[in-house]
């Protein structure tokens, strides 16, 4: 496959919504609708279902690890294709064309590309992320935090010249952008915590 072919492939299978899908088998409210208003799985387990928040957590992420998977096989370049499906993947989740481009933060599926590209990496940035979350039980700092130790934990695997470099970093770009309602919150002091039902 082509980098275009990459890109458009990876980019669909990131547009597919878990949080919407399941929530919709659950007989749940759509998660765009309450909360957040964010398509994923800490707002869907602020509908009391933790059964649907693990799915849709499992789902997206499944759906990143994936595209990248995909890439790496078939892809002509392999590293570069997974750099780019691991790009394109999570941008299908945040503006999904199955659902209006109204999408998530992004972090599950990008949880699951950096998985897809290297495992220590993934596990690394996903230690991350529960460290912070269980400390602080806001998942928004966890998934900053984990965005901005992605690309040290890149460099640390591979030179400053990977492919796996620049991937990273636009996905760890995409997240911080994607959050940065939540940034005036956190400063602000009112950003809700990991649990906390939906009014």
């Amino acid at each position: 496959m082509n980098p275009i072919v990459v890109a458009f492939g990876a980019y669909l299978i990131g547009s597919v919504s878990f949080a919407v899908l399941v929530s919709r088998a659950f007989s749940l409210p759509d998660p765009r609708s309450y909360g957040s208003g964010n398509p994923g799985a800490t707002n869907v387990l602020r509908s009391g279902r933790k059964a649907a928040a693990v799915l849709t957590l499992l789902g997206d992420g499944l759906k990143g690890w994936l595209a990248v998977w995909l890439a790496q096989r078939y892809g002509e370049e392999p590293f570069i294709a997974a750099a780019i499906a691991g790009v394109a993947v999570v941008l299908g989740h945040v503006f999904p064309v199955f659902h209006r481009f109204h999408g998530g933060k992004g972090v599950s599926t990008a949880a699951g590309a950096l998985l897809g590209l290297n495992l220590w990496l993934g596990l690394g940035a996903l230690l991350t992320w529960i460290l912070i979350a269980a400390f602080f039980r806001i998942s928004s700092l966890a998934a900053l935090v984990a965005a901005v130790s992605a690309p040290v934990f890149t460099l640390m695997l591979f030179n400053a010249h990977h492919p796996y470099l620049a991937g990273v970093t636009a996905v760890a770009a995409i997240l911080l952008l994607r959050h940065k309602s939540n940034i005036a919150k956190l400063l602000a002091g009112t950003e809700g915590r990991i649990g906390e039902r939906a009014s």
